[in-house]
C-alpha cells in the first residue's frame, strides 16, 4: 500500500494532465547521419589526365615494326611481375579491339577504355591493335599509337605483347597501378 503523500501526488498529477492528448508519433533520428562515400583525392584528376597523356606525345618514343615484340615496364616493376604479364598469367579484366579504326577514332576509344578501366580499378587489360600489315609504308600505325599512349599514361605499370593465342605482336597485355 502506498503512503498517503504518494496518492496525493498521483491525484494532483492526473488532475493537472486531464484533457491532455499525446503527441503524434514523430520519427526520431538516432545515431550520426551516414557519411559520404570516400573518394580518392586525385582519382578524378588522374582520369582526366589520361586524355592529355594520350593526345600529346614526345619525340623520344620508339618506332616499332610489325614483328617487334612490345615490352615496357616502369622502374620498380619486378622481373617476376613482367614475366607473369608476358606469359598471360594475369586475369584480363577488359579488352579493346582497335582493328579497322582510324588513328583519331582509336585515340578516343583508347582514352575512354583506359578511363573506364581506371574507374573500375581494373588491373590487367588486353588491347588488340593489329600488326599493321595493311598500313603500307607508314608501318603499324595503331600499334605505335597504343605503345606511345600507354608509355605516357602514368597509371600503366607495364605492358607486353600478348601470347600468340591472344594476338601475339598484334595485341598487348596492360598492367595498371591498383591504387584508386
Amino acid at each position: 500500500m502506498k503512503p498517503k503523500s504518494d496518492e496525493d501526488e498521483t491525484a494532483l498529477f492526473r488532475e493537472a494532465t486531464r484533457g491532455v492528448k499525446p503527441l503524434a508519433h514523430v520519427a526520431r533520428v538516432t545515431g550520426d547521419p551516414p557519411k559520404p562515400r570516400p573518394r580518392a583525392r586525385f582519382a578524378r584528376a588522374d582520369r582526366s589526365l589520361v586524355l592529355e597523356e594520350i593526345l600529346h606525345g614526345s619525340a623520344d618514343e620508339p618506332e616499332l615494326t610489325a614483328a617487334d615484340p612490345t615490352l615496357f615496364a616502369r622502374p620498380g616493376v619486378s622481373e617476376s611481375t613482367l614475366r607473369k604479364l608476358r606469359r598471360g598469367q594475369y586475369r584480363v579484366q577488359g579488352e579493346l579491339d582497335l582493328h579497322g579504326l582510324s588513328v583519331e577514332e582509336a585515340k578516343l576509344q583508347l582514352r575512354d577504355f583506359l578511363v573506364a578501366a581506371l574507374q573500375r580499378n581494373a588491373s590487367c587489360l588486353r588491347i588488340v591493335h593489329g600488326k599493321g600489315l595493311r598500313s603500307g609504308p607508314r608501318g603499324p600505325v595503331l600499334r605505335q599509337l597504343v605503345n606511345n599512349a600507354l608509355r605516357r599514361t602514368r597509371r600503366v605499370l607495364a605492358f607486353s605483347s600478348a601470347r600468340q593465342v591472344d594476338g601475339g605482336t598484334g595485341a598487348v597485355y596492360v598492367l595498371l597501378d591498383p591504387r584508386a
